[in-house]
């Protein structure tokens, strides 16, 4: 967990959602050119960071089947619609440095900065406190942000015990439903700590963290997600079966 999320740039917020002058200049182009690629692939994408433009969504959504919902405080993250103007290719393992209920209650406050897409506890409930399609603050790094989901696992780095049977099942199953969606690879690139991000002055998840048991946790439940689950597609759209790590859910009355 993070108690303040910079850009790389060393703002304060990840929020700028303005059309700079490069969308400007791409809608130049395209009165001028006439070219529909390009008004496709460049407008298509900018038209979701316009202020007051927000895909619909329903109240208590879930993107993985398992979640309960919580919502975190619109100050902790900036809607977008990805990845249709993001694309998604990374899952980062955060560590709270508290409690399940503590990093609950942080994501919940707006003056935290701060908040992961998960949490995850030791007994393996899982929250969901922003949807997918939305940009977190939780890795300290602008672009790191846009591209990734963050799960934090209730705990302290400094304590092995606190990385129970359930909270490492739990969480695979979570991440394998993450990278089916939107094509990850499960490997070491792109399942990665809080640690390894650029700039972040983080040790999460720590020494005690199972990578080698993580990933082949999350191998062994990617593998027993139905053939069918689509890859890139946007999460939180279908039913599904038990299994598929989608779904919705309307029940927000625990953390």
């Amino acid at each position: 967990m993070e108690a303040n999320s910079r850009s790389t740039s060393g703002s304060p917020k990840d929020t700028d959602r303005r059309i700079g002058r490069r969308a400007l200049l791409v809608g130049g182009a395209v009165t001028a050119v006439g070219t529909a690629v390009l008004a496709r692939d460049e407008l298509g994408r900018l038209w979701w960071r316009v202020p007051g433009v927000e895909r619909p969504r329903e109240d208590g959504e879930v993107d993985y089947r398992g979640a309960r919902w919580v919502a975190a405080s619109d100050a902790n993250w900036r809607r977008a619609d990805r990845p249709e103007d993001y694309s998604i290719d990374m899952v980062i393992v955060h560590v709270t440095q508290g409690s399940f209920e503590g990093a609950v209650r942080a994501f919940q406050d707006p003056g935290h900065q701060a908040a992961a897409h998960y949490v995850v506890g030791q007994d393996g409930r899982i929250t969901q406190m922003i949807r997918e399609l939305d940009v977190a603050y939780h890795a300290g790094n602008r672009a790191y942000n846009e591209r990734s989901v963050g799960i934090e696992h209730a705990g302290f780095v400094d304590r092995p015990q606190d990385f129970t049977d359930a909270m490492y099942a739990a969480s695979a199953r979570l991440t394998a439903g993450i990278c089916a969606r939107y094509g990850i690879p499960v490997d070491r690139k792109h399942i990665i700590g809080h640690v390894e991000v650029p700039g972040t002055d983080h040790t999460d998840p720590g020494p005690h963290w199972d990578w080698d048991r993580y990933l082949e946790l999350v191998r062994r439940a990617k593998t027993a997600l139905p053939s069918e689950s689509p890859s890139g597609s946007p999460s939180g759209s279908s039913s599904g079966s038990p299994s598929d790590g989608t779904g919705r859910s309307a029940d927000s009355s625990s953390v």
